[in-house]
């Protein structure tokens, strides 16, 4: 009877695993895919340009070749090439940040990957070709190793990484934008604003309605922190000791 729950258990849990690493996967598939191609568009603002120097050598030879005729201002982005090159702030965030997102990104689906890979191992591992009496000890000693080594924590982890390579992703594109044309920035910026308020507002949800069936990655944080911070706000105000660590220093 143990090993018939343990199996089914063991097997819902692998099947929940897969089906997280398979979402994960396919986002960031377009999501990495998606960023690398506007990389490759603002990374150019932090290295000098080559045709920007070749401009400056033909705008001072035609000076020379032509010291009495008409003028010729040279632009004042195109500096002298012998001069130490300084990239714009704007574009130094802007790579920051999307190079960022990037390998939070392809980070999520690595562990992702190796995610299927653990669920498989688990399941075979669990249901070696032993007695019951020794099968169950095995499952007992590796179900133990799950939840000593926190990997239903690891697993509800990605999602966050993942939302926090998305929110980088944003902050790059605001950045972009604003030195490109305001209007557009305005508008985005207006959609990720909403999207920032939809994100809190699913993260606190669960706080107010412990029915709610919506949720976001943090909200089991959220409402860990809130709750201690309760429990604590309650004892001291009901005279209770609380003890408060000192620092070593």
């Amino acid at each position: 009877m143990y090993l018939d729950r343990a199996v089914e258990e063991d097997r819902r849990m692998a099947e929940s695993w897969k089906g997280d690493a398979d979402g994960i996967l396919v986002f960031t598939g377009l999501f990495s895919a998606a960023v690398a191609a506007l990389i490759a568009v603002s990374i150019q603002g932090v290295s000098p340009s080559s045709q920007d120097d070749s401009v400056f050598y033909l705008a001072n030879i035609y000076k020379l070749l032509h010291p009495n005729g008409s003028q010729i201002t040279i632009p004042s982005r195109l500096s002298d090439p012998s001069s130490k090159f300084t990239p714009p702030t704007s574009a130094v965030l802007v790579n920051t940040f999307w190079f960022l997102s990037l390998a939070i990104s392809l980070t999520c689906a690595l562990l992702a990957t190796l995610l299927q890979q653990w669920s498989r191992r688990y399941l075979r591992v669990t249901n070696p070709r032993y007695s019951p009496h020794k099968r169950a000890r095995i499952r007992a000693f590796y179900a133990n190793g799950v939840h000593r080594l926190q990997l239903p924590m690891t697993v509800e982890a990605l999602p966050t990484l993942l939302h926090l390579s998305l929110f980088l992703f944003f902050a790059g594109l605001s950045v972009f934008l604003h030195g490109i044309n305001l209007t557009i920035f305005r508008v985005v910026i207006v959609w990720v604003g909403l999207c920032v308020i939809m994100y809190a507002c699913l993260t606190f949800l669960p706080l107010f309605h412990k029915d709610s069936p919506y949720y976001a990655p943090l909200s089991s944080s959220v409402s860990f922190c809130v709750t201690g911070y309760a429990m604590v706000y309650s004892r001291s105000s009901k005279g209770s000791p609380v003890l408060i660590p000192m620092s070593s220093g």
